[in-house]
């Protein structure tokens, strides 16, 4: 698997801990040696590990909490570091989001997530790396 198949896996493993609402999956997604973060939408940033468990923990236990879908995810790698933007799409919005990840020994682990609203859709159209903006 290349480097950057890697990290599209570890992002998958992400949003699938979050559909499962699986908390220890959460948990072990993200790194415990380097600095963190997390801004989820209209939160400010949390940098400490242990509340950023929290609050997927608050997230992922609240039955009011929306399912999200992963679309047109595209990674890049540099080095140990690897990053993804892709789209959250909810019932109700559509976020981008940009998650971080650090390659420790042969795993990849997130050091940061951040989503927020965005006027942009994923294209649907496989192949096509454009998006459409909304109307």
């Amino acid at each position: 698997m290349s480097d950057r198949d890697a990290v599209l896996f570890a992002n998958d493993a992400f949003y699938r801990a979050f559909a499962d609402r699986d908390q220890k999956a959460m948990e072990k997604l993200w790194s415990d040696k380097l600095p963190v973060c997390c801004l989820h939408p209209g939160w400010g940033p949390i940098f400490d590990l242990q509340e950023i468990f929290k609050s997927w923990e608050a997230i992922l236990m609240n039955a009011e909490s929306p399912e999200i879908k992963c679309r047109d995810a595209r990674a890049h790698v540099y080095g140990d570091v690897g990053s993804v933007i892709c789209f959250e799409e909810l019932a109700t919005a559509t976020l981008i989001t940009t998650n971080i990840f650090h390659r420790e020994e042969k795993v990849w682990k997130m050091i940061h997530h951040q989503a927020g609203p965005t006027p942009v859709l994923p294209n649907d159209e496989v192949g096509d790396k454009t998006v459409q903006r909304l109307h």
